[in-house]
């Protein structure tokens, strides 16, 4: 199964029990005092490992292991019983790794239920943490530590006396035990605190512990004054756990020094910089306040549907005192909340909200209400009459988020009255689209996801009744969120809130189909939201015109382009709903933006009504030629200045789509009388630019210009630099069907920029990289009347020219830009080749077209781009390959002559299974096995060898691995001669020796070589070689290119293969003489690196190989006492006695 069946897949039971229970078994059944063996650690290690991924498998799904749990975890705790002090360290961490691994799979309040908890437990447990050289005091097992006090708090909910275990003579002697323990701990930051706060919490709650709590409070005091950050944020854990769990009664006798503790940490400077302070601080106050206030009958309403589809209120009318004798205290803790509600951490606001709302429900009606209204109060803190959301400070996004949060917490509660529910849905409104731009970004996500989950809240517990009013206005702002909201956690919560208000109110125009068009997943992928969800939900009038508006005030204008470029999408297809009453009417709208000093205005505006004049285009019509017109002539209302101003790459690029979907003839006739007189001007800038967006979008316009009148008057290979990128893009879009006298023009000057040895070749690697790419568009362009436009000979030569640039390995400061061009060849090739292909049977002279050699030739050169050492590179090669195998023969005589060779064996290796068709060649693992079995195919041999030489010289690992591993596996299984078969090890050999003859002064190619000659005799492929016939003469080959002028090589990693190969081939009996006489080349060459790297690996290899031959005990002697680094003439003397001695051992 895969790993995304995996993460996604439900499981209905624990259906890995016995595999779990048995891999926990064979865990625990070891002695813990006994050191493991190096088996039995391989054995333990996998059995964890299986667990937790177990655990893992299982963690979104926890509850199937409930039925399970008690049996597993008391087991494991059973271990955790055991005593002593010299356990073995490994095992201990393994099971106190199983024990915590529960804890987080199911929570610690569901597992400690499973731990034992006897009175007799107690002292089990309290030695087991207290031993002075047990396993707990190891400073790595934390893991072990937390459980036994969560072990510890468990026991001590028990009601016994502690007493009961004291000494006679030493009263309170237990109590004091576990209070040390719990202290020590709450000074460490991590779950030990945690453990240890629970265990405190648990232990001052007991009736018999109402000194020590004394104690604990005052000593907390003076902990809080120290302002001990660590040591804070411990006993704030205590004090809110024990508010939360402890007795009323206990609790109000300390509600002033609680105060007092809250008071203290906001006037800290230290403690109240910390967040985590804050947040307990803040969690304090909350539960104080609820111990303050005696429970209140619920006013919550929930709200179901019955299944004859009424719906139905269920209320508890319990009774409800009025009455209640509100403590003072309160206010002052509410006064404390509401400013922590504006907190600038979440987590601060988060917790605030839920006391706030949690103590309202306990306040009288009038009392809450008064809550609720402070809330409300919160969003007009920086708020200003009149303005609208986007002129709110970036600042009140914590106070309209906290806000948010208190009002969704008091709706889930029934705390909202219908008075308010109108005021409350006024500031949602405005929090639902609270985005504010800051800089680079902008923030507000978390307002509107709170704000959502306001909605949401209000459906669970609110009348249908006081929701209809407000029903349609709600319906459409969900709606909008929902579809085009920038964040994919926002449009879900829009979704989910539009869902329960569907489900529960039935208030909602057309709410159940609206919502399948809207749901989870219609939602989560932005471009399907906006281009697909959006047009459906507006084929219902009741939404149409909002979302429409919506698009317009706030898509168009948003800060982030990719969002006014989607906007301007969703917007054309709302608007092809009803184009003739829509298109102009939205265009008019849109076309007031355009005076704007705001470039995002402009930019949205733009290219709205770009989407919109397209729409008109795909239609058709004289009318809507004319409705195009008028969309052209609102190209005149931005200023020049902005369109021309060189940062202003969007607008210009924008204005320039427009020109290209909404020019018509009659403008371009009207010239200069035109409703856009600077239009020309404003294509030739966007020519010139240095964006190439923006070149294409000029290129665009160029090309309706082009359908519309005669461009080939146009001198295109004359202008200054700046146009050399967009002339490719130019010239591979315009219409040459309209006006083909110019194409054999345009073909020529595109050969021309790409041609090596002519004078108006291109500089510019990009301005090459477009032409090629405009040669493919341009066939493509006049595919069905080829023959007329082109002769076999010219269309040969585009083929050349795509061929030739294949060899394009241009490197500049940003690397390896030559793989721009290959790659743009290999796909303008493999384009021409389907489209030959295809209309193979109306070309008369097929073969003069393509012939079948030429084809050949370029596959074989592709497919050497498949194997080299770019990733990328290799992606789109095999793509291509994979394409061209696919599509199917020419219609033509002898059409098996271009069939791809080797295609049985290619089909085997790259489409037998299912999973290979969309395996990427990009993954050198999966790619370099299977491609050096082609080179059993003849015709592909050579570039598909000099392919995979250069991606064994590349330092890329997850390249150079692959190639050579699968390299040296090749060569083994290879016979050492030829024969009728395929191919050998000696016709290997003989290729790879060819290759570096022929380019000597090459260290791309001679230095891969070398290293793959050095896998060869490493892997002892060569050893052989020796008595098949020539094979000496192979290997004297490999001996001379190595050694050939190595005292003159300036190139370190080459002299190094070469000393490899040198010494490598001493085991070789054909040419150890040879070799050991060429030893001292290297051990004294000019370089001291090299005389090192000679010495070192020429002992290391004297030592590890079988040599076939005794080596002098003198030449390790001399190899390790010689100073190589040194420039004496001691290290030529050694050098040469070395050569000597090893030249004797092989002779004798």
């Amino acid at each position: 199964m895969d790993e995304d069946s995996q993460e996604t897949r439900l499981f209905a039971a624990f259906e890995r029990h016995d595999e779990f229970v048995a891999a926990q078994n064979t865990l625990l059944a070891v002695d813990l005092f006994a050191e493991p063996s190096r088996g039995e650690e391989d054995v333990e290690l996998d059995c964890s490992r299986k667990l937790i991924m177990i655990f893992g498998e299982y963690q979104e799904q926890s509850y199937l292991l409930d039925p399970y749990l008690e049996s597993l975890v008391k087991y494991a705790m059973t271990c955790v019983n055991a005593r002593g002090a010299q356990s073995s360290h490994s095992r201990v961490e393994r099971l106190a790794d199983l024990l915590h691994n529960y804890i987080k799979f199911r929570g610690y309040k569901t597992i400690t239920r499973f731990f034992p908890h006897e009175v007799a437990d107690l002292s089990i447990a309290l030695d087991f943490i207290q031993l002075p050289s047990g396993p707990v005091q190891d400073p790595s097992q934390w893991g072990l530590r937390y459980v036994v006090l969560l072990w510890l708090s468990l026991i001590c909910r028990i009601p016994f006396d502690l007493q009961k275990f004291d000494d006679v003579t030493r009263s309170g002697e237990t109590a004091n035990a576990i209070e040390l323990v719990g202290k020590d701990r709450l000074n460490m930051a991590g779950l030990e605190r945690e453990g240890a706060a629970t265990l405190l919490a648990r232990f001052y709650a007991r009736k018999d512990t109402k000194p020590q709590f004394f104690s604990f409070v005052e000593w907390s005091i003076t902990v809080f004054r120290s302002s001990d950050i660590i040591l804070s944020i411990g006993v704030l854990q205590v004090l809110c756990e024990l508010v939360k769990s402890g007795s009323s009664e206990q609790l109000q006798a300390f509600t002033q020094q609680f105060l007092e503790i809250t008071d203290t940490l906001e006037q800290s400077t230290t403690l109240a910089s910390n967040t985590l302070v804050r947040k307990y601080r803040t969690k304090l106050l909350s539960r104080v306040a609820l111990r303050l206030m005696p429970p209140n009958a619920s006013r919550s309403k929930l709200t179901f549907r019955s299944l004859d589809g009424s719906i139905k209120n269920e209320t508890d009318h319990g009774n409800v005192d009025e009455d209640v004798d509100v403590p003072e205290e309160i206010d002052t803790i509410l006064e404390s909340l509401f400013k922590s509600l504006q907190d600038k951490d979440t987590v601060v606001r988060w917790s605030a909200a839920k006391g706030i709302a949690r103590l309202s429900e306990r306040l009288p009606s009038d009392f809450s209400s008064q809550v609720l209204e402070t809330i409300l109060g919160l969003f007009s803190i920086h708020s200003i009459a009149g303005a609208s959301v986007y002129d709110t400070p970036a600042i009140a996004e914590a106070t309209w988020h906290g806000a948010s949060l208190a009002s969704a917490e008091m709706a889930r509660r029934g705390l909202v009255q219908t008075s308010v529910l109108g005021s409350l849905l006024g500031w949602l409104s405005k929090a639902l689209y609270f985005d504010i731009r800051k800089g680079s970004h902008s923030v507000g996500s978390n307002v509107r996801d709170a704000a959502a989950y306001v909605i949401w809240a209000l459906a669970r517990a609110q009348d249908p009744e006081s929701f209809s009013p407000h029903a349609r206005e709600l319906a459409q702002w969900l709606v909008s969120v929902a579809l085009f909201d920038r964040e994919i956690h926002i449009r879900r919560a829009a979704s989910a809130a539009f869902q329960e208000h569907v489900g529960r109110m039935a208030l909602f125009p057309h709410g159940i189909d609206v919502l399948r068009k809207t749901d989870f997943y219609a939602v989560s992928v932005r471009r399907n939201a906006f281009t697909v969800a959006a047009p459906q939900v507006a084929e219902h009038l009741e939404y149409r015109s909002y979302l429409i508006d919506h698009i317009i005030s706030i898509t168009l204008r948003h800060w982030d382009v990719a969002m006014r470029e989607l906007g301007a999408q969703a917007l054309r297809r709302i608007c092809e709903l009803d184009l003739k009453t829509l298109g102009l009417e939205c265009a008019s709208k849109i076309a007031g933006f355009l005076h704007s000093v705001d470039v995002s205005d402009v930019h949205g505006a733009l290219a709205a009504l770009t989407g919109i004049s397209e729409a008109y285009r795909a239609q058709g019509s004289e009318e809507n030629e004319s409705n195009r017109q008028k969309i052209f002539a609102f190209i005149a209302i931005v200023s020049q200045d902005a369109v021309m101003a060189p940062r202003n790459g969007l607008v210009l690029g924008a204005a320039c789509d427009l020109i290209a979907s909404s020019l018509t003839l009659q403008e371009v006739e009207l010239q200069e009388k035109s409703s856009v007189p600077h239009w020309k001007r404003v294509v030739d800038q966007g020519l010139r630019h240095r964006s190439s967006s923006v070149q294409q979008a000029a290129a665009a316009a160029m090309a309706t210009r082009s359908s519309l009148i005669d461009c080939s008057r146009d001198d295109f290979r004359r202008g200054p630099q700046s146009l050399q990128q967009s002339l490719g893009y130019t010239l591979g879009v315009l219409n040459y069907n309209a006006h083909p006298h110019g194409f054999s023009e345009v073909v020529k000057c595109l050969l021309d920029s790409v041609n090596p040895d002519s004078s108006g070749r291109m500089s510019s690697i990009e301005a090459r990289r477009n032409c090629f790419q405009a040669l493919p568009k341009i066939m493509a362009n006049v595919l069905p009347r080829l023959t007329e436009y082109l002769i076999a000979e010219s269309m040969c030569g585009v083929i050349d020219a795509l061929d030739s640039g294949l060899d394009d390995y241009t490197m500049d400061e940003r690397g390896d830009v030559g793989s721009w061009v290959r790659m743009a060849c290999i796909q303008g090739l493999a384009s021409i080749f389907e489209d030959l292909f295809r209309i193979s049977g109306s070309i008369p002279e097929f073969a003069s077209y393509l012939p079948a050699q030429r084809y050949h030739s370029v596959i074989a050169r592709i497919l050497r781009q498949g194997v080299e050492r770019l990733d990328n590179v290799r992606q789109i090669a095999g793509h291509c390959l994979l394409q061209l195998f696919r599509i199917p023969l020419p219609s033509v005589p002898h059409q098996e002559e271009w069939r791809i060779k080797g295609s049985q064996l290619m089909m085997k290796l790259f489409l037998d299974d299912a999973s290979d068709a969309i395996t990427s060649w990009s993954v050198g693992e999966w790619l370099f096995p299977k491609a050096v079995e082609l080179l059993r195919v003849q015709e592909y041999r050579q570039p598909l060898l000099t392919g995979l030489i250069h991606s064994v010289g590349t330092r890329t690992g997850s390249t150079h691995r692959p190639v050579s591993s699968s390299l040296v596996s090749f060569a083994q299984g290879l016979p050492l001669s030829p024969n009728n078969s395929g191919y050998s090890l000696f016709e290997l050999c003989d290729d790879l020796i060819e290759c570096a003859q022929g380019k000597t002064t090459s260290n791309a190619v001679v230095v891969p070589i070398l290293q793959t000659f050095n896998m060869f005799l490493e892997a002892d492929v060569l050893s052989h070689l020796s008595s098949v016939d020539s094979g000496p003469s192979i290997l004297e080959k490999l001996l001379n290119i190595a050694t050939r002028n190595v005292l003159r090589l300036k190139n370190v990693q080459r002299v190094q293969e070469s000393m490899k190969i040198v010494v490598n081939l001493l085991v070789v009996s054909s040419v150890s003489k040879s070799s050991s006489e060429r030893i001292i080349d290297f051990l004294s060459h000019p370089y001291p690196k090299i005389r090192t790297s000679t010495a070192e690996y020429l002992y290391t290899f004297t030592q590890s190989r079988d040599l076939g031959w005794e080596a002098d005990e003198a030449v390790e002697e001399l190899l390790l006492e010689t100073e190589w680094s040194s420039e004496s003439m001691q290290v030529n003397v050694a050098a040469t006695r070395v050569s000597e001695l090893l030249s004797c051992a092989i002779t004798e």
